[in-house]
């Protein structure tokens, strides 16, 4: 292979891998998730520090909402088995958040050029989204549980109390919590090496 074509291979290669989506292939690990992109464990710390809600229940969250994949959405509905039909909401990205919520974190944010479908945009709307529930609801950013309801359901639906009518809602909201007690614990052991590597590489 001539000098040109192996610079050419190395270049695509290089660009290729820069583009490909990281996704953990444990997500039930923190450490792992944090270990496998580092620039995601930097993101959540940013996070954490703008809004105050903890690294861990922003992860918790986030997992419940798409597993860590970048382009979720809901699933469609198909009429005849092959013309699809509209999705159920207009939720997209890693926190799946609605076309509306997304605008507002935009808007009050001046992020204007944000991604639903890049990590670090995703872990900071749910970090506005816990700090505007935490404002406008009094919510702990440390109950995860509380946090979770008012997500899924909206800040108007958590005042009203709508999740009281879906105990499949509240059983999920209790995963949720227990996520974020594990991911607690884990982050307690991994936390310091996850810091020294992102103020050393940054």
């Amino acid at each position: 292979m001539s000098l040109r074509k192996t610079l050419f291979c190395s270049t695509l290669v290089i660009l290729l891998s820069a583009c490909a989506t990281y996704k953990p292939s444990k997500t039930d690990d923190i450490c792992h998730i944090f270990s496998g992109e580092i620039e995601w464990y930097e993101a959540a710390r940013e996070s954490q520090h703008d809004w105050g809600t903890p690294i861990y229940v922003l992860m918790a969250i986030m997992h419940q909402e798409s597993r860590f994949v970048a382009d979720a959405q809901p699933d469609r509905d198909w009429l005849l088995g092959f013309i699809p039909l509209p999705r159920k909401s207009s939720a997209y990205g890693y926190a799946q958040a609605q076309d509306p919520a997304w605008n507002d974190y935009m808007k009050q944010t001046d992020s204007w050029g944000a991604d639903r479908d890049d990590f670090e945009d995703a872990i900071d709307f749910i970090g506005w989204y816990t700090d505007g529930s935490q404002k406008r609801l009094n919510l702990s950013k440390w109950d995860t549980f509380a946090q979770y309801l008012a997500y899924h359901e909206g800040r108007g639906g958590y005042a009203r109390k709508t999740y009281n009518k879906k105990p499949w809602l509240i059983g999920v909201a209790k995963k949720v919590s227990r996520r974020a007690v594990t991911y607690n614990k884990q982050l307690k052991n991994c936390q310091s090496r996850l810091d020294n590597d992102v103020d050393s590489w940054f």
